[in-house]
């Protein structure tokens, strides 16, 4: 796997059908987000994805430009052979350069590899991947049958539960972004309240999905909403008190009036999203409660 990822610096990103190692292509993340599996530029496409967003949230924040630079990304300009990457990247972190390539980039390459080993399993673990949709240009109306009305209303419930859990997740990013472009307060408490609103969504949708189809779904509820991604450690009775505000398809007005005095969930949930000491936070549009 690291000589794979090795590979991938000749050309840097984005890597081509031609250039892609098969051992990352065959990836099981990568396989998962490709549009068709069984064609090799889809595939190379979803490998330039992954790559992309495992460079983005490289863990070492240190590292991380001149593991972007050294891959061809920003603050590296486009174009730039290796060398110059190189050059780039070693810049970025203060070292000669020689000692970058001999010390400093086979770090960054073997945790590339760790990286894309971690996605891939991730997704091994999931037992639920969210259906791929196909155009249709001709209506298709559910016949009069009982079997035909067991099948839509299954793959009517499946789609709002990705639905749901999509659009948790990207309430989700949107905080992460907002706490990395150092947003005041007001902005962010605003963010990590809608991220609550539409988590406890997502979960209400889980919720109803694993009761109603147990065998379909081969999986919990607190394993599909950890699919939005990261969230504060709540206990049981407060993710339950989310949820509970949620139900029914509450809009965001009517969780945040339902949750308007609960000051520990709030503490728990927004100050735990923001990664800041607790103080007394309510759920409410007025800023925290001190």
């Amino acid at each position: 796997m690291v000589s794979a990822v090795a590979q991938l610096l000749r050309q840097g990103l984005p890597v081509t059908s031609a250039t892609a190692p098969p051992v990352l292509l065959d990836l099981r993340g990568v396989v998962a987000r490709a549009v068709d599996p069984a064609d090799t530029a889809s595939r190379t496409a979803a490998l330039n994805g992954t790559l992309r967003g495992l460079l983005a949230r490289f863990p070492d924040a240190r590292l991380a430009p001149a593991a972007r630079a050294l891959f061809g990304l920003l603050p590296a300009g486009p174009g730039l052979n290796l060398t110059a990457r190189r050059d780039v990247a070693a810049e970025q972190v203060g070292h000669e350069v020689h000692h970058f390539r001999k010390r400093v980039e086979p770090r960054l390459v073997e945790k590339i590899a760790w990286e894309l080993l971690a996605d891939a399993d991730r997704f091994t673990r999931t037992p639920m991947i969210a259906p791929r949709l196909a155009p249709v240009t001709v209506r298709q109306p559910v016949p009069a049958d009982p079997f035909a009305w067991e099948v839509t209303e299954h793959e009517e419930q499946l789609t709002r539960l990705w639905s749901a859990l999509y659009a948790a997740r990207a309430e989700l990013l949107a905080v992460e972004r907002l706490v990395s472009l150092r947003a005041n307060r007001i902005d962010l408490i605003h963010a990590a309240v809608t991220a609550a609103w539409r988590w406890a969504l997502a979960r209400a949708e889980a919720i109803d999905y694993t009761t109603a189809y147990r065998a379909e779904a081969g999986t919990s509820v607190d394993v599909l909403i950890a699919l939005t991604g990261w969230t504060p450690r709540l206990a049981e009775a407060q993710a339950s008190r989310l949820t509970e505000a949620a139900v029914g398809g509450a809009s965001r007005e009517q969780f945040v009036h339902a949750l308007h005095h609960e000051t520990g969930l709030g503490n728990a949930w927004v100050d735990g999203l923001l990664d800041q000491e607790p103080r007394a936070t309510a759920i409410h549009e007025n800023g925290p409660t001190q």
